[in-house]
């Protein structure tokens, strides 16, 4: 694609952006992609090429990016009341009103709500939460969480020691008391003749040997993705979260649930924790409640903890905790659009309608040669790629095939997500079928150039 030389927005980029999450060799070479607007699940660059952004932005952009009602209500919310904060009790009534529709549509009976920028912060904000909690209550050696390999939770240092992937190494990390258990892939983690039952039992059993090891009165808490989301797209192996319940419950430790991935309808239900029967103790949302139109993250307490903070805050005489545009009136109003536009434009029931094509799609291509397990749910996918398909040998790092194919995918119109060795999907809520059919169609067409380029 054709590129300015003089003076570019890309080089104006590259003088002046530093970059977070990108592959910097490619950033060197290619530059970076400069955007200016967006139409549908399409967005649209500096020169006017068109791409399909076939993961939402970063999961987030569900409804499109120029949803007419979703613009007016900022315009309107901007000229009402644009910005205050949730301190010393006061509150905008737009987060009222947010606050009574998360509840709502949780799966909890009663519960409250608090409000952060991002997923991060609120991950982060949730530990804090549960370490106050086993301090007010005469526990405060209770600061262990618990997630899982290849799991996913944030940036901050906290939700990044939580983070089960290797990269954070870099900063030094994990911190002492984050402790990682088994990731839930079967296909990947399964042992030659194991069932999945199996599979899962071991894991079962892992996770009950690591709570006694540490000691459960060293537990605050643990944290687990309904899907790992930037693990590669990871359900849970079938059965997993019936078995890991009961021991997390005969221990107190209070399960939460990492939904800023999977929560408001990417896997098809509202709550991903609900499709796999997790039964939480409370959610973390973020990335979908706002459809990507505001920077926003939310935790949603169940009754049980929800008592209980409220209590040792009383006793604290506050939480002492918070963020200056946590729970803002502009970013509210635009969460309880983006829910309406969810519920009631039928989106939800798009995502439904349109996943048995996306899936059938997902699953002819993993039928390539070098493609070892193709997986999804909902509108999220993930193709992972092998060197060979019976032993599930990665292929050479050095290669960086997923890289390539991202690449070259951009080159003719489409977005899509290398993440290790998998190329990984997750498209707006409004997607057709049509379209589907043509970011599929993209991809087989870029995967058999690229392996024919490195050779293979």
């Amino acid at each position: 694609m054709n590129k300015q030389t003089t003076n570019s927005w890309e080089q104006r980029d590259m003088a002046n952006v530093f970059h977070g999450f990108t592959d910097m060799g490619t950033l060197n070479s290619n530059g970076p992609v400069v955007l200016t607007h967006g139409e549908g699940i399409r967005v649209f660059d500096v020169h006017g090429n068109s791409y399909i952004d076939a993961n939402s932005g970063l999961w987030n952009n569900v409804a499109g990016f120029n949803h007419q009602g979703i613009i007016d209500t900022i315009c309107e919310q901007a000229q009402k009341f644009p910005g205050y904060h949730a301190f010393f009790g006061r509150v905008a009534d737009t987060t009222v009103a947010l606050s009574e529709k998360l509840v709502d549509l949780s799966p909890f009976d009663e519960g409250k709500v608090y409000y952060t920028n991002s997923g991060s912060e609120a991950n982060d904000t949730m530990v804090k939460m549960l370490w106050m909690l086993h301090r007010r209550n005469g526990q405060p050696q209770r600061r262990k969480i618990i997630t899982r390999q290849n799991a996913y939770h944030g940036v901050t240092v906290v939700t990044a020691s939580m983070t089960g992937k290797a990269y954070n190494e870099e900063f030094g990390l994990p911190l002492p008391g984050f402790l990682h258990a088994d990731c839930p892939h079967y296909w990947r983690f399964g042992k030659d003749g194991e069932s999945e039952a199996e599979f899962v039992q071991r894991l079962a059993r892992n996770l009950e040997e690591l709570i006694i090891k540490e000691g459960p009165d060293t537990i605050a808490g643990m944290f687990a993705e309904p899907v790992q989301g930037a693990g590669g797209v990871i359900p849970p192996a079938a059965g997993y979260f019936e078995a890991i319940r009961p021991i997390l419950r005969k221990y107190d430790i209070p399960l939460i649930a990492d939904e800023v991935i999977c929560g408001f309808g990417r896997t098809g239900d509202m709550w991903g924790s609900v499709k796999y029967n997790m039964e939480p103790d409370a959610i973390v949302a973020s990335k979908c409640i706002t459809a990507g139109y505001f920077p926003m993250g939310a935790i949603i307490l169940g009754q049980g903890l929800s008592d209980e903070l409220t209590r040792v805050s009383e006793e604290a005489e506050e939480f002492p905790h918070g963020f200056t545009a946590g729970g803002n009136p502009l970013g509210s109003a635009i969460a309880l659009k983006s829910l309406e536009v969810i519920e009631t434009e039928g989106l939800l029931e798009n995502v439904n309608r349109v996943s048995p094509r996306f899936l059938e799609r997902l699953h002819k291509l993993g039928e390539h040669k070098y493609a070892g397990e193709a997986r999804g749910v909902g509108l999220m996918g993930a193709v992972e790629l092998v060197a060979d398909k019976a032993t599930k040998e990665p292929l050479p790092g050095d290669l960086q095939v997923s890289e390539r194919i991202a690449n070259k995918a951009l080159e003719k119109g489409l977005i899509c997500r290398p993440l290790g060795a998998a190329i990984v999907l997750g498209p707006p809520f409004t997607i057709t079928e049509e379209e589907i059919d043509q970011v599929f169609d993209i991809l087989e067409e870029t995967m058999a150039e690229v392996f024919a380029d490195v050779g293979l």
